[in-house]
């Protein structure tokens, strides 16, 4: 018989997450998929779970809906923010989270309503992809960006007039690890637009990697500065880019759960 398990539900701009802080029994991709389904489960579109190692240190795992293990996600550790600082009874503070795309440094606010994360790094990603055409998309530029995880950004008029459900899996298919597939327009030199096909997740409101990745690419092309409002369907994250990739947004507490 399982011991219930008490976690948290949060969102960062419609991107959500359930958090379990040091449960007491074993979490598996099983239960990540069981619970993030919308219609049988809680809903979410990933399971994190979170094992205190030292004084404001913690060890993540990550699940995405469908049950694969993302190396990191921007939106999930500001929403890990925010359940540590409720839990904790925190106003401010800086949390440490080690993920499989290394460790990554949280600075919370507000009670955890806002966190920035410093998202290390930017690196070159996979590469371009050669199945545009195939999957009926016209971009005027491509850049693939490593942020501890992959992803593809590509320039177009209109992002939210892309087919995301069909344009997605098909680019997405020519990476055999998988990618996260971003379609951007350049508003102006502080301002993107971005529409999200997320690896393991699907059709997201938003996403913080991709959102760093996004403005790490336009300002690549010479298209936008060091600051860059990103504007995704659940709203807007400021992303930083320097010697590091700084991400800020706010974190919504939607419930604390009970689950058998």
């Amino acid at each position: 018989m399982h011991t219930r398990l008490r976690l948290t539900k949060h969102h960062g701009l419609g991107n959500d997450f359930l958090v379990a802080l040091d449960p007491e029994r074993e979490l598996t991709a099983a239960d990540a998929v069981a619970w993030c389904d919308r219609h049988t489960g809680v809903g979410a579109d990933g399971l994190i779970r979170a094992v205190s190692d030292g004084p404001g240190r913690w060890v993540w795992t990550l699940w995405n809906s469908d049950g694969s293990i993302p190396e990191v996600s921007g939106n999930g550790l500001r929403c890990l923010g925010q359940a540590l600082a409720m839990d904790r009874a925190d106003e401010t503070a800086t949390y440490e989270i080690v993920t499989p795309g290394g460790t990554r440094t949280l600075e919370v606010s507000d009670g955890g309503a806002w966190v920035t994360v410093d998202m290390g790094a930017a690196a070159d990603g996979p590469g371009d992809s050669d199945r545009l055409d195939t999957a009926g998309i016209v971009a005027h530029r491509q850049t693939s960006v490593d942020m501890g995880n992959p992803h593809l950004v590509l320039e177009v008029d209109d992002p939210s007039a892309i087919d995301l459900a069909t344009a997605g899996p098909a680019i997405e298919a020519g990476y055999p690890l998988g990618c996260n597939i971003h379609f951007v327009h350049v508003v102006d030199d502080a301002t993107i637009d971005l529409s999200v096909w997320e690896r393991g997740a699907g059709i997201t409101e938003a996403c913080g990697s991709g959102a760093c990745a996004a403005a790490v690419a336009a300002h690549r092309w010479g298209a936008t500065g060091t600051r860059v409002e990103v504007r995704m369907p659940g709203g807007a994250a400021t992303v930083d880019v320097g010697d590091t990739v700084r991400l800020t947004g706010p974190a919504t507490h939607v419930a604390w759960l009970e689950l058998a």
